[in-house]
């Protein structure tokens, strides 16, 4: 039986609603929202409706449509970057962050945006300290991921939030590898901006995630086109969320996305977050006594989110992700996962790690057979 610990790619499996709520909508709705005024179409303005309202309750958004649906959390980031950015504008971001929010930073660079990395320690946690030493005049947006999707590293986001809050800058969060499985308030927090993808701790279809923009953020679209309404306008309405959700909506995706939120709400992110914790624990204090592995982050307990990354000086990373495929079918994940500034400071750059990250699916059964995999692997 395969056995699935990618989930920090994309969570899989689904729980079943969401497979029935994905089918449900190409089959009885199956039209675009906000394209016409017979009653499909406005059963589908009404899914669109419902799924921001859940999405606002798992978040507590005071108002739902400050959430603009994207494809995915790298649309969500570019947005959230370069439709809030101008030239001379200072950024704060850490050494931790995933390719999805740096290389917006990168890009924006060339049009005379500048920004600050904050190296993280040897553990991948980053100093709030170090943020605030690093704010300038010209910072207008401090920009984290809440976890690393390398290490695990949970960052200590209410402080990056209060740090914000006191200099008057935006705070944007990437919650890839955090929502669904660790509580987040964005009033409470402090969270200007939150980038999340559908496909992963929130259990919904791939193409699918959000930008959450407070009512302060002065958002520019990433795209323009047609939105249903303002037709008369030559330029891009900038109402929320229409004026941002050019085209059709992937709609059968954002229906699953909604019964994934929902199934989230239904068991408990805390509860959710916990399992895969331990999961993960498992894993940790059983390389722990192999000395040929070496496991990264995870010397701070209350830092160490669900996923864990490891090399052994037996095999490398690629090496042993392809044998665990083919000798055993566990998948996965092994390289620098779209993070290379996460490796450097790691100290697990160029050839990356392997990563393994449970699910809410995921049983301390494969967990065991994957932890006697990678022994059998390494000892060959």
């Amino acid at each position: 039986m395969p056995i699935y610990l990618d989930n920090a790619a994309t969570s899989f499996p689904k729980p079943e609603t969401v497979y029935q709520a994905v089918d449900h909508a190409m089959r009885e709705v199956g039209v675009s929202p906000g394209r016409g005024g017979y009653s499909r179409s406005l059963d589908a303005s009404r899914l669109l409706f419902q799924a921001r309202e859940s999405i606002a309750g798992l978040f507590a958004v005071p108002d739902s449509s400050r959430i603009i649906f994207t494809h995915n959390a790298t649309e969500a980031l570019n947005m959230a970057i370069r439709g809030t950015l101008n030239r001379g504008d200072h950024v704060i971001t850490t050494s931790m962050e995933h390719n999805s929010l740096l290389r917006p930073l990168y890009l924006l660079r060339q049009q005379g945006v500048d920004f600050t990395i904050v190296e993280a320690d040897a553990n991948g946690i980053v100093n709030p300290s170090d943020i605030r030493r690093s704010l300038k005049p010209e910072t207008r947006m401090i920009a984290v991921g809440h976890v690393s999707n390398v290490s695990g590293t949970i960052q200590p986001i209410d402080a990056f939030g209060e740090i914000a809050r006191e200099a008057g800058v935006m705070f944007l969060v990437d919650a890839a590898q955090s929502a669904g499985n660790i509580p987040i308030d964005v009033v409470r927090t402090g969270i200007d901006m939150l980038a999340v993808p559908g496909h992963k701790g929130l259990l919904g279809p791939q193409g699918t995630g959000f930008l959450y923009a407070a009512s302060t953020v002065k958002l520019r679209p990433l795209l323009v086109g047609g939105t249903g309404g303002h037709s008369t306008l030559e330029d891009q309405p900038d109402s929320f969320p229409d004026g941002f959700e050019a085209g059709t909506h992937n709609l059968p995706g954002i229906a699953g996305l909604k019964t994934g939120v929902e199934f989230v709400q239904q068991h408990g992110v805390s509860v959710i977050g916990e399992k895969e914790r331990n999961l993960v624990k498992i894993i940790a204090d059983r390389f722990s006594s192999i000395e040929s592995i070496k496991v990264y982050g995870r010397a701070v307990p209350e830092f160490c989110g669900g996923l864990l990354s490891f090399t052994s000086n037996s095999l490398d990373p690629s090496s042993l992700a392809f044998m665990l495929d083919q000798q055993y079918e566990i998948a996965i994940r092994a390289g620098l996962h779209c993070s290379p500034t996460a490796h450097r400071t790691l100290g697990s750059f160029p050839a990356g790690t392997v990563r393994v990250s449970p699910g809410y699916f995921s049983t301390s059964a494969e967990v065991a057979i994957f932890c006697d995999a990678v022994i059998e692997c390494i000892s060959q």
